[in-house]
């Protein structure tokens, strides 16, 4: 089996396991992050109505500014964004789902920056 498999299996574990215990609600929803090699995505879930309040990524026409998606600044550019859109439309606390990442390098970089511009988790 190739490593790239095994990575991926090893986190879709992981995101079974933190998926048990992370559920979004009106109150408090869900902000799920993805990172892939070349860009990075947030949105920010209802799990109760199952529709999708905010989202954003690297690839949105925002983020024209950013030149590499796959970085750390560009991973808290996203998070100040997400942040930004999510306390417009009145969600000031959110529930963080890490999607089975490990929580560092990008990941923690969004999570840091969403909290600096405003969001509780």
């Amino acid at each position: 089996m190739a490593k790239t498999a095994i990575k991926t299996i090893t986190r879709m574990k992981r995101k079974v396991r933190v998926r048990k215990k992370v559920y979004g609600t009106t109150e408090r929803p869900r902000l799920n992050v993805f990172k892939s090699a070349r860009h990075i995505y947030a949105q920010i879930i209802d799990d109760t109505k199952g529709c999708t309040i905010v989202s954003t990524s690297t690839l949105s026409g925002i983020a024209d500014d950013v030149s590499n998606g796959g970085n750390a600044a560009a991973a808290s550019f996203v998070g100040k964004e997400v942040a930004r859109l999510a306390l417009e439309k009145g969600v000031s606390t959110v529930v963080f789902d890490r999607n089975g990442f490990l929580y560092h390098g990008r990941i923690k970089a969004l999570a840091e920056a969403a909290r600096e511009a405003g969001l509780n988790f």
